[in-house]
């Protein structure tokens, strides 16, 4: 299942899709994914004391590279996902998708190159644990996408008890309700709407405590239309979430992105590419606009009538 957070994030129940609610708070940090293949040397934890994590925070991934037991995994020169912001990146199917969801929050550590977090204050942390706790990662085939012959109750209820939010059948039905979810209770997750699911999965991850960031891993492999799963993206990142969206180069071509065909080797396509950016980076500072005021004392006479 999807190893998650929540932040203090805006009510954005105004023309939010369905599922698409609201975030809790408070759960354990999740744990790390097993690796495989060889072993890799990550920048050394760095994790300042007074690192703040309560304000505005940017993750910046710089000179990734990822190896596999038998060939490279993914080699990413810079990302940068701020909370506020939502990000589309394509590529081809395969590792690149899942080494970059990984190590992007904290599950793998790189082979080269570093994950860095950042502070409105300035102050940075490049320690895997705390990126673990403040993010979590929706739906990544084989690492934490849910059995598909769950019903949605019991996905509901496995992760409502991670979250440490009450997991008894009324809590499912409540929840549920909250997020008009309600009519899919007794369905199995294979049989749910592409854009549902996600919606279902990525609200789930959103209420454990302390998550700001949001991977949302391949929501075009369960189908329907592109927009329904970036709407919801988009929505996540206007509550104040960092949302970074894994898809296909034909799902972000259906979205407006001008994307070249694939080319290069296998590890240069599987490399996922930034393709749509939208939201507002909380951690931009604000424009200087110089304040405009009027000195009464010298403003023109007013006219006098004529009689």
């Amino acid at each position: 299942m999807s190893e998650q957070e929540a932040p203090d994030a805006p009510d954005a129940d105004a023309e939010r899709p369905p599922g698409v609610r609201r975030a809790v708070a408070t759960a354990p940090p999740a744990q790390p994914a097993r690796r495989s293949g060889r072993r890799h040397h990550g920048a050394t934890p760095d994790r300042p004391a007074d690192l703040s994590t309560s304000g505005p925070l940017r993750l910046t991934v710089r000179d990734l590279h990822v190896v596999g037991r038998r060939a490279p995994m993914l080699h990413l020169e810079s990302l940068a996902l701020a909370t506020g912001e939502c990000v589309l990146v394509a590529g081809e199917p395969g590792q690149g998708h899942t080494a970059l969801a990984l190590v992007a929050t904290g599950r793998l550590a790189p082979y080269e190159g570093s994950v860095v977090l950042t502070a409105a204050d300035g102050t940075a942390s490049t320690a895997r644990d705390v990126l673990r706790r403040l993010s979590g990662v929706v739906d990544l085939p084989g690492i934490s996408e849910p059995d598909d012959t769950l019903t949605v109750a019991t996905v509901v209820a496995e992760e409502l008890s991670l979250a440490r939010a009450g997991s008894r059948r009324s809590h499912v039905r409540r929840w549920l309700a909250d997020h008009e979810l309600a009519r899919f209770r007794d369905v199995r997750m294979d049989d749910l709407p592409g854009p549902v699911r996600t919606a279902l999965l990525t609200s789930l991850t959103a209420e454990r405590p302390g998550v700001r960031f949001l991977v949302i891993s391949l929501p075009d492999r369960h189908g329907g239309e592109p927009g329904g799963w970036w709407s919801i993206a988009q929505a996540f990142a206007a509550r104040g979430y960092g949302v970074l969206v894994q898809c296909s180069r034909s799902s972000a071509r259906d979205l407006g992105a001008a994307l070249e065909p694939a080319r290069g080797d296998a590890s240069q396509r599987a490399t996922p590419v930034e393709s749509l950016r939208t939201g507002v980076d909380q951690m931009a500072a604000p424009l200087d606009v110089p304040e405009l005021t009027v000195d009464l004392d010298e403003r023109p006479p007013a006219a006098q009538d004529t009689p």
